[in-house]
């Protein structure tokens, strides 16, 4: 049967406006069929279209009516099903209306109250002060949990050195014992760089050159080599007598050529300071440190010994060696733990656990 034929039989008893009218296998269609067909309809389905409100179709089927008088009967029963069904329509979408009306105030009314609970909490001092400790830590890379104790300090110092303030020994004391889980990259970076620029004005303030070799030692700790060395050449070297202060610039300076790579002038300084306080470590220290580095060994080996025997600790040669080993590419990495190994393979065990992490800052 056509969906056509389907329609049209739904049209001839008045109850096209009714969904299971056209639906094949619906319980309606299976009445309109037997109508249609004339079979009698069972008990069943008279009482189905009573219930329905089918009133006109119900007489039809039981044979009161005629067609024409069912006709005359069922268009106005279909019009007051037609105009009931349209009320019903507008009431429910009245009501849908109403419903979305009422959600999207209750929306409102929630994000009027989100708001109002931002605006407080950004205008409360507590929350403001939260943001700005937070911006703080982050921006000097501390992102860890900050044990209670050490909160008011930590932040103090950080509030200090980011407006430019130098540090107290009380504070760099605790950031190297209590508080060394907080003592990032970052803000060992920020407290030379103010040490740095503090010795630097004390120089030009004074002139004294023991103000410059104190910049410029912070300028190297904070990967300043240029300034360092720009500092240093400003030093009027036909002034300086005392051969520990000569030394002292020369050594300093040597390091500065080993941070920019210039490893003749390093060694250069290194031995005319080493010459000038044969007994002081630190020209040794700086001559081990560069002969590493260009691949001598031996020569290398041999400073550092001289500079442990002149009151340097084994532990900051070993911190020396860790840098150099850390800064090396692979391969000359891998020469320098082989030859360490073979020299004292109990004193050199940590070499074996050396990972590929960049130092903190740069020896001397």
């Amino acid at each position: 049967m056509t969906v056509q034929h389907s329609i049209d039989l739904a049209r001839r008893y008045f109850v096209d406006d009714l969904p299971g009218a056209a639906i094949p296998a619906s319980r309606l269609r299976n009445i309109l069929d037997s109508l249609q067909k004339g079979r009698a309809l069972t008990p069943l389905a008279l009482g189905y279209l009573a219930q329905q409100g089918l009133i006109a179709l119900h007489r039809f089927a039981k044979g009161d009516t005629t067609y024409d008088e069912f006709c005359a009967a069922a268009g106005p029963e279909q019009e007051r099903r037609q105009q009931a069904a349209e009320i019903e329509r507008q009431a429910q979408h009245a009501t849908v209306l109403v419903r979305a009306a009422e959600q999207k105030a209750r929306e409102a009314e929630w994000f009027a109250r989100q708001e109002a609970a931002r605006h407080a909490r950004e205008s409360d001092p507590k929350y403001l002060a939260k943001l700005k400790n937070q911006a703080l830590r982050e921006s000097y890379g501390i992102d860890q949990y900050i044990e209670k104790d050490c909160f008011p300090r930590l932040m103090d110092i950080l509030c200090r050195i980011d407006e430019g303030n130098r540090l107290s020994d009380d504070d760099v004391l605790w950031l190297t014992t209590d508080g060394k889980d907080y003592y990032s990259d970052r803000l060992q970076t920020a407290f030379h760089e103010r040490e740095a620029d503090f010795y630097a004005g004390e120089y030009k303030r004074t002139h004294d050159p023991w103000n410059a070799v104190n910049a410029s030692g912070h300028y190297r700790k904070c990967a300043q080599a240029q300034r360092a060395h720009d500092l240093l050449i400003s030093i009027p070297a036909e002034r300086q007598k005392l051969p520990k202060l000569k030394s002292a610039i020369s050594t300093t300076h040597g390091g500065v050529m080993r941070d920019l790579k210039r490893w003749e002038e390093a060694l250069r300084l290194g031995d005319h300071a080493h010459s000038l306080t044969p007994n002081d470590f630190r020209p040794c220290t700086l001559l081990g440190a560069v002969n590493f580095e260009l691949g001598n060994y031996d020569l290398g080996r041999n400073w550092y010994a001289k500079a442990i025997e002149r009151g340097a600790s084994a532990r900051s040669i070993d911190y020396d060696l860790r840098g150099i080993l850390l800064r090396a590419d692979q391969g000359r990495r891998e020469e320098i733990k082989a030859f360490l190994l073979r020299e004292d393979l109990i004193r050199y065990q940590w070499v074996k656990r050396l990972g590929d992490r960049r130092p903190d800052s740069q020896g001397r």
